[in-house]
């Protein structure tokens, strides 16, 4: 019976010892050598101190701020721990209507016009840091008139702040809201 049991007890301890410990570790390794920033988890910084991650998206409330598309994670919104979408399907009448009372609350904050998608409707993880070009310019005009700025002055970050197209194919143009956040704040008012 030994016989047999030695060669199982080996192999679980040096496939334990390659797989969960040896492998992680040169895969850490690696990641620290060539993107170190990222293997950090793309902490956005200022002064020394985090303000956030270039991929969990944030919260922003107030009208002197773009806000973030809506997240479905609980029991907080952008709760990294609970990445998850609603799972309610194009026919269900809960997000119809929470889509309908959200382009509500839009039109009442002075968004005009069709209302972007991206500004009522969660990502897949509830996590997403970015919303569409077309989003944020629809909220240029709250924000100038919050911060007492010139509407052009603010659609100018916002068109700085997009991101393109990963190698110009894949994707869609982007901005990450925490970063035109930060670019509204650096601005003098």
């Amino acid at each position: 019976m030994l016989s047999h049991l030695r060669p199982a007890i080996t192999l679980i301890v040096v496939m334990t010892a390659i797989t969960g410990i040896a492998y992680p570790l040169a895969v850490t390794g690696i990641a620290q050598a060539v993107m170190p920033a990222e293997a950090n988890g793309s902490l956005i910084e200022k002064n020394g101190t985090v303000l956030g991650s270039a991929l969990i998206g944030q919260s922003f409330t107030s009208d002197r701020y773009f806000w973030s598309r809506p997240s479905a994670t609980s029991p907080d919104a952008y709760n990294a721990a609970s990445s998850s979408g609603s799972n309610l399907g194009t026919t269900s009448v809960k997000l119809h209507d929470r889509v309908k009372a959200d382009v509500g609350k839009l039109h009442a904050t002075g968004i005009a016009g069709p209302v972007p998608g991206d500004a009522v409707t969660t990502s897949g993880s509830g996590l997403d840091p970015h919303i569409s070009p077309k989003f944020a310019r629809a909220q240029v005009a709250r924000i100038a008139k919050a911060r007492g700025l010139a509407e052009s002055d603010v659609a100018s970050l916002v068109e700085q702040q997009t991101e393109g197209r990963a190698l110009a194919l894949v994707g869609e143009p982007r901005i990450n809201v925490l970063k035109l956040n930060m670019a509204l704040d650096a601005l003098k008012t």
